[in-house]
């Protein structure tokens, strides 16, 4: 694994030891470069969840990049800075997204995936917005639904800090609607038709807009899947969705 810090400050920290660090206080934007055992076929950026207040830096993004290594991608786990936190502005998630997309244009051209996991997944879903790339899988993600206009529920409360509503509002992926929102390329969804912390709302809202738009996305809802169910909690029939995800990659990456 290498470190390529996209931003000036002291290296990032983690609390916890692997296979559960975390990272709740983020020092500059940073990229863990975890490359495929065999020649690349793609590249992959990857975005851990924690709810833009924090960084499930191994459950949801160091394991992940491990399990795109067996296909063949490269994986960038991107280190981020969170909204509202050390005064950083609403959309600085976004921007240390598009400084990632800066450094792997400065690499041999491969194609690119973005994957991410519950606020991963939100990001997975801006960066996808960002630019054409070869796709975007995304996990029990609040897409869209954290809007205050079209919570789901209808009347949670925003969210604190602030800035991550705002962030939020700025990016409803999903809502046609609003200013922002379609995906430039192929998506892959997995949810849990009964989580409670991110409702499946976010990816029928998503769905609908596809079928209005014309928009290429694939989803899959299972009944037995909790929240954050991530590659470790698979008992049910969750357990096939990376081996679904897998195959649609590949489609995706034979296609570029």
């Amino acid at each position: 694994m290498t470190v390529i810090p996209l931003t000036p400050g002291a290296p990032n920290t983690f609390e916890g030891s692997a296979p559960d660090r975390i990272c709740r206080q983020p020092t500059r934007a940073e990229l863990h470069a975890y490359l495929s055992p065999t020649p690349a076929r793609g590249r992959a950026l990857v975005y851990a969840g924690g709810g833009y207040l924090q960084l499930m830096h191994d459950k949801e993004g160091t394991e992940v990049a491990a399990w795109l290594n067996t296909l063949g991608l490269d994986a960038y786990v991107l280190v981020h800075r969170l909204p509202g936190q050390n005064g950083q502005p609403f959309d600085i998630a976004l921007q240390d997204g598009l400084r990632a997309l800066a450094h792997l244009a400065t690499l041999p051209a491969l194609p690119l995936v973005h994957v991410g996991l519950s606020s991963g997944g939100h990001l997975a879903g801006v960066m996808a917005c960002q630019q054409e790339s070869a796709g975007a899988v995304i996990a029990y993600a609040p897409l869209n639904a954290n809007h205050r206009d079209h919570k789901a529920p209808a009347g949670k409360p925003d969210y604190p800090p602030p800035e991550k509503q705002a962030f939020y509002d700025a990016w409803p992926i999903g809502i046609a609607s609003e200013a922002h929102g379609l995906p430039r390329c192929p998506v892959f969804l997995a949810y849990a038709l009964h989580d409670a912390i991110v409702p499946v709302d976010h990816a029928l809202n998503l769905l609908k807009a596809a079928q209005v738009h014309g928009l290429d996305v694939e989803a899959h809802v299972f009944p037995q899947a909790p929240h954050g169910f991530a590659l470790r909690e698979l008992a049910g029939t969750h357990e096939q969705w990376p081996t679904l995800a897998a195959r649609w990659l590949a489609a995706r990456l034979s296609a570029d």
